[in-house]
């Protein structure tokens, strides 16, 4: 139900996205020179005779003139001009068409790659932009450009296509138009020139246009054009609630695992092969537990459809027609193969067998019964092995209810005074059901009709009923326990399958909960590992490249390290209970990924396990595949850091040779200025002018050592960290040691000072703090008009010094305020202006922050200039942490 409500509304989404967006009609084609673009063009031709408006976005004529003859007047939009090592070449002008927007805009060669520079780097991507924005799109593609027939193609042609348009891309079609040509009619084209230049002409007919190559090629371009046709047709029908028909031939292959079911496969597999159709293989399990031989048989029955190329799957629910019918429809199958049934007569009496209810509601398909030697001998054998209809425990129950059920009703005549003790007997019916299946159920019904008319009807001790009216009460109260068994039987199998399914359901869950929280690779194989552990009860070797997960008591023999080898090389499972070195203990699964193998699992049972259940099977492979997308979420964050890291890396390093180039050249050569002039003409120069080069000298000499005392901290900051030496100082020694040294440098500055009084000693690192401070101050001042001066503003609040520092400049942004504690964050406000290294802020953040404070920015007074504060943590030596002490 779940299934057939998620279809529907996938349906609607397709039908509501398409009448949206823009419609994609898709002139398809095997190879080159078929005429696509010929095609393309006659119909655009005919769309403007009857008013549609069609521009031609792009379109390759190749030289060929009949094609060239087709585009005069069409609306052309002018090619957009891209230069390129040295050359100049011609895109579509996305832009450009967008801009106009037509009605319907020609796009030539769908799989094209666009010149470096443009808009997207392939043209499937231009043309979603055109559907994005309403636009219907003419567009032309050869089949071997199909991304999920790139293998296909190079296994015919032995050509690996580079240029491929992805499937999805197909999910916008509106119409797919195939355009074809029988490969002898293709190769005179050809040999005519019509295609390529001779040279490349006869180059491509030794390759890839030989007879056999264009042949296969045809075949794919068919079944695809086939294949969206049909798809399109099955959503429009789901989306409107109607069945899905199906138009290709695929067959269904139902078996039951009683004695015939590897036949069924092979015949199955010969009908789908005469009629070159797709095939799958199914079972329907109501819920309960299946016999030993009966479940091995399945086993070996869906391992051999498997080696066939056919898919398998488990069906769950009851009853069996309706699960068969259902997964028909949403297949798509039109043959449906199964074994001849064993009718009872009663269901054949009253149209309830299983080839009369498909016969009755399959109407649309194609029902093949086949029949074969085990299932004679399986009617003579009633009663033995898997076919046993009734089983001696289902006997023994029935007997022990009904005799149970006898002791309780004489019980309640006596003790209770009952009368009507029909009840009594249907719960006893319903018990057994509960537990049993519709054959047990079945004979409780007729033991307990039997016992009550027995024992509780007059005349008791006989079953002759003396009134007419006790006759109706018996057969109602046969009719009654047989409806009770039924439903009750019929609840207790639909249990059982939904018990099974969640079971399936929550071990996949919790594995994806453990696999979520995994950050790099060695934790999701951990977790698959034990996730694998606890739901298998195996021993379970997991390895991805040369990191590897395994069991406590896992080891790998010559014979399992050949199957793991196996398993990598090939993509295939392999090892115990394949066909692929099967002597080996462990059973190995390949962990598939966009590109391949990227890991194996492997799962030892105990060696007296004799079979590998088909749900073992589907739930390992599941997991399986579960923990290789875990694994290639993680490959795929790690490149992504990595790509991360790499930017930022590269964006610090093109800024500190920015910082270098500039804020440290720029005194050097100041200074390298001054000291040149004194050694060339101090003779010459007045004591005043020899005094103002040393001063720039000096002064230049000193910015620079600030430049590269900041360059020196921020390497202790970040790579080495800070060792803080903690001492005892004065807040007023610390203040003054701050601003005088900035007097030092900047005469010229203007400091208004506020200590709140008596403020204690901190204790802290009085260097780091200073230099802090001072970073802060310089700050200030670089950006505080020259007659404004800084405050600086000092208090204890809560067990923690606040400095406040502010100035009367331009301000900083409020959106900035965060970044300008960023290492070589650019603006022309605060620390980034246009002299220093960008670094002041950032290395008064790192240490104050290793003092386990903070620095931030706040607007100044009245929204003028900014405000910088310093929150330091009043710590004494026995609570500092032990990181503080040398």
């Amino acid at each position: 139900m779940n299934d057939d409500r998620n279809a529907k509304a996938d349906a609607l989404a397709g039908e509501l996205r398409r009448q949206g967006a823009g419609h994609l009609t898709v002139f398809l084609g095997a190879a080159p020179g078929v005429g696509k673009t010929y095609a393309m063009l006659s119909r655009a031709r005919e769309l403007q005779r009857q008013g549609v408006d069609t521009v031609v976005g792009i379109v390759e004529t190749h030289g060929r003139s009949e094609t060239a003859a087709l585009l005069d007047g069409l609306a052309l939009i002018p090619r957009k001009r891209i230069a390129y090592q040295g050359k100049v070449l011609e895109e579509m002008d996305v832009d450009a068409v967008l801009a106009r927007r037509p009605q319907i805009a020609l796009v030539d060669e769908l799989a094209h790659r666009n010149v470096p520079g443009s808009r997207h780097e392939r043209r499937w991507q231009d043309v979603m932009d055109l559907l994005d924005a309403g636009i219907d799109v003419y567009t032309t593609v050869n089949i071997q450009h199909l991304e999920s027939l790139n293998d296909v193609v190079h296994r015919i042609t032995g050509v690996r296509v580079s240029e491929t348009v992805p499937d999805a891309v197909f999910d916008r079609l509106r119409d797919i138009r195939l355009v074809d040509l029988p490969p002898r009619e293709l190769i005179e084209r050809l040999n005519q020139g019509k295609v390529y230049l001779p040279d490349q002409a006869a180059h491509a007919l030794q390759a890839f246009f030989s007879p056999s190559n264009l042949t296969a090629l045809r075949e794919l371009a068919m079944q695809t054009a086939a294949d969206r046709v049909e798809e399109d047709l099955r959503e429009s029908q789901v989306a409107r609630g109607l069945p899905g028909l199906a138009l290709r031939r695929r067959v269904l292959i139902a078996i039951d695992g009683l004695g015939s079911s590897e036949y069924l496969v092979r015949a199955g597999r010969r009908i789908a092969e005469r009629r070159d159709a797709p095939w799958s293989v199914v079972t329907v399990q109501p819920g309960a537990a299946l016999e030993p031989a009966r479940q091995a048989e399945l086993d070996r029955a869906f391992a051999l459809a498997r080696s066939l190329g056919a898919d398998t799957e488990v069906l769950r629910g009851a009853p069996i027609a309706d699960a068969l019918l259902d997964h028909a429809e949403r297949d798509g199958a039109s043959t449906l193969v199964l074994g001849r049934t064993r009718e009872r007569p009663f269901a054949r009496m009253i149209n309830r067998t299983l080839t009369q209810q498909l016969l009755q509601r399959g109407a649309h398909l194609e029902l093949v019964i086949i029949s074969s030697p085990e299932v004679r001998a399986r009617s003579r054998r009633w009663g033995r092995d898997g076919g046993r209809w009734l089983r001696t425990h289902d006997v023994a129950l029935a007997v022990l209810a009904t005799a149970g059920a006898i002791v309780a009703a004489w019980l309640a005549r006596r003790w209770l005074g009952l009368d009507d003790l029909s009840m009594v007997f249907i719960v006893a019916v319903v018990l057994v059901a509960t537990r049993t299946r519709m054959a047990g159920a079945v004979v409780t019904a007729v033991l307990c009709f039997a016992s009550y008319n027995f024992f509780f009807i007059e005349p008791r001790f006989t079953f002759h009923i003396s009134a007419h009216r006790g006759v109706a009460t018996v057969v109602l109260f046969l009719l009654a326990a047989l409806v009770a068994g039924r439903l009750a039987s019929k609840l207790r199998m639909q249990v059982l399958a939904l018990r099974a399914a969640n079971a399936h359901a929550t071990v996949l869950q919790g594995l994806g909960q453990r696999l979520s929280t995994a950050a790099d690779l060695g934790q999701v194989l951990q977790a698959g590992r034990l996730a694998l552990e606890r739901t298998l009860d195996a021993a379970i070797w997991l390895q991805v490249g040369q990191t590897t997960s395994v069991s406590a008591s896992a080891g790998l023999k010559a014979t399992d390290q050949g199957a793991l080898d196996w398993v990598l090389t090939h993509g295939q499972a392999a090892g115990r209970f394949t066909d692929t070195l099967a002597g080996a203990a462990w059973w190995f699964l390949p962990m598939q990924g966009d590109q391949g193998v990227i890991g194996v699992v492997g799962v030892r049972w105990p060696e007296d396990a004799r079979r590998l259940g088909f749900e073992q099977r589907r739930l390992a492979e599941a997991m399986s595949d579960d923990i290789a997308q875990a694994v290639l979420r993680t490959r795929l964050v790690a490149d992504l850091e990595q790509a991360r890291v790499g930017n930022e890396t590269e964006r610090l390093r093109s800024a500190l040779l920015s910082s270098v180039s500039h804020d440290l050249r720029s005194p050097l050569a100041a200074m390298v200025g001054s000291a040149s002039s004194l050694a060339s003409y101090a003779e010459a120069m007045s004591a005043e002018d020899r005094k103002n080069l040393l001063d720039t000298i000096l002064m230049e000499g000193s910015r620079l050592d600030r430049y590269i005392q900041n360059l020196l901290d921020m390497t202790r900051l970040g790579h080495d960290g800070l060792r803080l030496n903690r001492d005892w100082i004065g807040v007023d020694e610390l203040i003054g040691s701050a601003t005088g040294r900035l007097r030092r440098y900047q005469p010229q500055v203007k400091l208004n000072v506020d200590l709140q009084p008596e403020l204690p000693a901190i204790w802290v690192h009085p260097a780091l703090v200073e230099q802090a401070l001072f970073n802060i101050l310089e700050n200030a001042a670089k950006f505080s008009p020259p007659d404004e001066a800084i405050d600086v503003s000092v208090r204890l609040r809560e067990r923690q010094l606040q400095i406040d520092v502010r100035d009367r400049g331009p301000g900083i942004p409020a959106d900035e305020r965060s970044r300008i504690f960023d290492m070589f964050y650019s603006v022309e406000r605060g620390d980034r202006g246009r002299q220093g290294t960008g670094l002041g802020l950032t290395i008064a953040q790192g240490m104050i922050g290793a003092h386990g404070g903070s620095v931030e920015a706040f607007p100044g007074a009245g929204g003028q200039g900014t405000m910088i504060r310093i929150s330091l943590p009043l710590l004494e030596p026995d609570r500092a942490s032990p990181a503080a002490h040398d």
